[in-house]
């Protein structure tokens, strides 16, 4: 399984060609990805995003959220921040779905990189 963000998703959709965006495409083709719930809902979020992508979209599996997994991200995030790393909420849920389920997360963001010493690894 591999997870896949919201900028590289974004990024395959617009038809960009790069190095994240051959790995969601054969991520997607395997059948091997999976968004973070988090993800889904800031996809989803887009309204300019149209049905039949909207239904595409929809159909990729989501990474179960395990319990005690509000009380992780909101550790980690207190943790990011207390060191004076820049961690946006939604990365901070994004990261610890990822890092509870042991998968990478492909991604352009390159906020993600602090995440990687709390165990996120980054394709």
């Amino acid at each position: 399984m591999i997870a896949l963000d919201t900028s590289s998703y974004a990024r395959y959709l617009d038809g960009i060609e790069d190095v994240d965006t051959r790995a969601v495409d054969l991520a997607l083709q395997n059948q091997s990805a999976a968004f973070p719930p988090v993800v889904l809902t800031e996809l989803l979020s887009n309204r300019k995003m149209p049905s039949a992508v909207r239904d595409i979209t929809a159909r990729v599996p989501l990474l179960p959220v395990f319990d005690g997994y509000w009380e992780r991200a909101g550790l980690l995030h207190s943790k990011l921040l207390s060191v004076g790393h820049k961690a946006f909420l939604a990365d901070c849920l994004i990261a610890q779905s990822c890092i509870d389920h042991g998968v990478p997360l492909i991604t352009h963001d390159r906020d993600f990189r602090h995440f990687a010493k709390a165990g996120l690894k980054l394709l």
